[in-house]
C-alpha cells in the first residue's frame, strides 16, 4: 500500500457508511477505502471512540472568511481566507463575489483566476450584479443591473475558464438569453435573488438544464442550481408558488439543485429538515454563505461595499438590517443538520458529493473512493474536528 496515511474509524460518504474502516493515501491520492477486515496492509490500532472519516468538504458559495471578503481584490486576503476554510474541513471551494462596480468585479475575477491557478480554490461564483432589486438582500441595490452583454464579456474575459457559476434573477430583460450564454460554456446558472414568478422560475431552470446538456462539458451530469433557497425570493404562497415551487419541484425531478444555508439562522432546523424530506440530499447542496467574520469574533465588518455588524454571530447589514451572508463553517453546517434530525449520510452527502457534480469534480474529490483526491475530515464523537487532509496534506490555520 505504500508508504501513506493510513486512518481507521467510521467511513461516512455518499456511496459508504461503515462502523470499522480504513482510508489509506499516498501521493495525494486514494489508494483504498473500505471495511477494515479487507485492509490489505497493516492494520492502524482501533480507532478512538466514536471517531468518523468524512470527505474534505466542498463549498460553493462563500464570500470569505479570517477577515477577509473575495471581494477586496487583496490576493493575500484571498488567500488567508482560502487557507483558513480548507483548516476547518471545507478543502474545496468556490469563492463568490457579491455586486460590486462593473471595474471592481472584473478586477476581483482577476485575483481569483490566479488562486484558481495556485489550486486554492476551484473557482469564482458571482453573485451578481444580475440581480432583482426587490430581493436585493446584502447587495447595494444602487449597482444592480440588467444583463448587458458587453459587461458580461468583460467579467467572462477576466475569468477565463474559472467562473464556475453566476446567480441571476429570472424575470430581468436578458436573463433567458444569458443562461443560454452561460450553460454554453460550462458555467452553472444559478437562481436568485429574483421576484420571479413559478412560470419565469421554471423555465430558467428548463432553459439551463438543456444548455448544460448541449455543452457536452466533461466531468459528468451538470445541473444548475438555486442560490440559497427561501432567502432573496418571496416566499412560498398558496396563491402564488413563485420560485420556490419551481426550484423544490426541479430539484425533486433531479433536475436541479437547491443551496440551503442551514446555519439556523438563515433558516428554521425544521425547514431544512423538511427540504431533505422532501427533495432529498442528492438534490441538495450545503452551502455557507460566509463572509469576512467567519472564524472571528462580533464586530463591525464589511461585504462588498456595504457595512455589516455581526452580533450574537448574525450578520447584519447596517441600513437595511438584511442579514449580510453567515458565520459558520461548512462542518458547522452539517452539524447543525444532524441536530435537525437529518442523517449524518444525508448531510455529509450534500455537503461534499453534491457540489462537486455541480463543479464537474465528481472524479476528483466529494467522495472518498480510490484515485480521488485524498480530502479527508476526521471527526469525534461530536462530529468536532480533528483533523483535515487536503490532497493527502495535513492542513493547519494559517497564521
Amino acid at each position: 500500500m505504500g508508504t501513506g496515511l493510513v486512518l481507521r474509524g467510521r467511513i461516512v460518504t455518499a456511496s459508504m457508511d461503515i462502523g470499522d474502516g480504513v482510508v489509506a493515501a499516498d501521493g495525494g491520492l486514494v489508494t483504498f477505502a473500505g471495511p477494515a477486515r479487507e485492509f490489505p496492509g497493516e492494520l492502524p490500532p482501533a480507532a478512538p471512540a466514536g471517531q468518523v472519516l468524512v470527505p474534505g468538504l466542498v463549498d460553493v458559495h462563500c464570500h470569505g472568511a479570517c477577515g477577509s471578503d473575495f471581494s477586496e481584490g487583496d490576493p493575500g486576503g484571498a488567500e488567508r481566507a482560502a487557507r483558513y476554510l480548507h483548516s476547518r474541513g471545507t478543502t474545496t471551494l468556490v469563492a463568490s463575489l457579491v455586486t460590486g462596480k462593473p471595474d471592481d468585479l472584473v478586477r476581483n475575477l482577476r485575483v481569483l483566476r490566479e488562486l484558481t491557478g495556485l489550486g486554492l480554490i476551484a473557482g469564482s461564483h458571482l453573485e451578481g450584479p444580475f440581480l432583482s432589486d426587490q430581493q436585493c438582500g446584502a447587495h447595494d441595490p444602487a449597482l444592480l443591473l440588467e444583463p448587458d452583454q458587453e459587461l458580461v464579456a468583460r467579467l467572462l474575459a477576466a475569468a477565463g475558464p474559472t467562473l464556475a457559476s453566476m446567480t441571476l434573477a429570472a424575470e430581468l430583460p436578458g436573463a433567458a438569453e444569458l443562461v443560454g450564454q452561460l450553460a454554453a460554456r460550462g458555467i452553472v446558472p444559478s437562481l436568485g435573488h429574483t421576484a420571479a414568478d413559478n412560470t419565469t422560475a421554471a423555465a430558467f431552470l428548463e432553459r439551463a438544464v438543456l444548455g448544460l446538456e448541449s455543452a457536452g462539458k466533461p466531468g459528468g451530469k451538470r445541473r444548475p442550481s438555486v442560490t440559497h433557497l427561501f432567502n432573496a425570493m418571496p416566499p412560498l404562497h398558496h396563491r402564488s408558488p413563485g420560485p420556490v415551487s419551481a426550484s423544490l419541484s426541479a430539484a425533486r425531478a433531479g433536475t436541479a439543485v437547491v443551496e440551503l444555508i442551514a446555519d439556523g439562522v438563515h433558516l428554521a432546523a425544521e425547514t431544512v429538515k423538511l427540504v431533505f424530506d422532501v427533495v432529498g440530499p442528492q438534490n441538495i447542496a450545503l452551502v455557507t454563505d460566509s463572509m469576512a467574520a467567519t472564524g472571528l469574533e462580533d464586530g463591525q465588518y464589511r461585504l462588498g461595499s456595504l457595512s455589516v455588524t455581526v452580533s450574537g454571530g448574525v450578520a447584519r447589514v447596517d441600513s437595511s438590517g438584511a442579514i449580510a451572508g453567515g458565520t459558520s463553517t461548512l462542518l458547522g453546517i452539517v452539524r447543525c443538520c444532524v441536530a435537525a434530525g437529518v442523517p449524518l449520510r444525508d448531510a455529509v452527502t450534500s455537503a461534499s458529493a453534491v457540489p462537486a457534480s455541480l463543479l464537474g469534480l465528481s472524479a476528483q474529490t466529494g467522495d472518498l473512493r480510490p484515485g480521488m483526491q485524498a480530502d479527508v475530515v476526521v471527526l469525534d464523537g461530536d462530529l468536532n474536528l480533528a483533523a483535515v487532509l487536503r490532497r493527502g496534506e495535513r492542513v493547519s490555520a494559517p497564521r
